[in-house]
């Protein structure tokens, strides 16, 4: 799905910043209904038997995926899309705007493969609370909102000069961390088990991150906020209702 929205670099030069910042809006309001109804939620009920408080698990993986987050934005140079290069983050580097760009987008894709891996994995693990349908709804929202982020990366970067092909190259490869991150998240919980529900809210903790470092304040910049708000709010009801329909 990021690479289809790459591809939209082939047919249009632009979009509507109005049309853009709705469609990070919904990504965001995906990311948030998933983090709670696909992750949290689960983590908590998963945590009924484990002989601590319910809340304990899924309240230390919340707060350790947020803080690896931090510490990937910390140690990995990165720069936001529509941000001078005097505002990149991480350590100092000589590395091309466009590399800086494309980092960031894969910082933030790092949680979404992270969290579909996880839920993969309760079930590859037996657990009586995860079902097939909840992981594939999970998958389906994540890939939803995939879309607008590879036009996020590939439209961008053809207006700042470069050809179509690169264009869709940089924005297809920002998403190649996803498959990679599932693989580690499946891994883990199939091989230990018993952090299944420290797993699941780690995922939701560092989606939850990127959308409040990273998706919300770039949907809000260019003056479109109620536009950007409507369409977070129209995500999290998308993402709600394939959760609960198919979970």
């Amino acid at each position: 799905m990021t690479a289809l929205g790459a591809a939209a670099v082939f047919i249009m030069h632009g979009v509507d910043r109005k049309v853009l910042d709705a469609m990070l809006g919904f990504a965001a309001g995906v990311m948030i209904a998933a983090s709670f109804w696909s992750l949290l939620l689960p983590a908590i009920e998963m945590s009924a038997d484990s002989g601590l408080p319910q809340w304990i698990p899924a309240a230390a993986g919340f707060l350790a995926g947020g803080l690896f987050l931090r510490g990937i934005d910390l140690l990995l140079p990165h720069l936001h899309f529509g941000r001078p290069m005097e505002e990149a983050e991480g350590p100092e580097t000589t590395w091309h705007r466009t590399t800086l760009l494309v980092l960031a987008i894969t910082i933030h894709n790092i949680p979404e493969g992270l969290a579909v891996g996880v839920a993969f994995g309760a079930l590859a693990a037996g657990h009586q609370t995860a079902t097939l349908t909840a992981a594939i709804a999970l998958a389906f929202g994540i890939g939803i909102q995939n879309f607008p982020e590879g036009m996020a990366v590939s439209l961008p970067l053809r207006r700042e000069g470069f050809s179509r092909l690169r264009s869709f190259w940089y924005g297809q490869i920002s998403g190649a961390v996803e498959p990679v991150a599932a693989i580690i998240g499946a891994l883990t919980v199939i091989i230990a088990t018993p952090i299944l529900p420290y797993a699941l809210a780690f995922a939701a903790g560092a989606m939850i991150f990127v959308v409040v470092e990273d998706v919300v304040p770039e949907c809000h910049m260019n003056g479109n906020a109620d536009i950007a708000t409507m369409g977070t709010l129209i995500g999290f009801v998308v993402m709600m209702i394939l959760d609960v329909a198919l979970g």
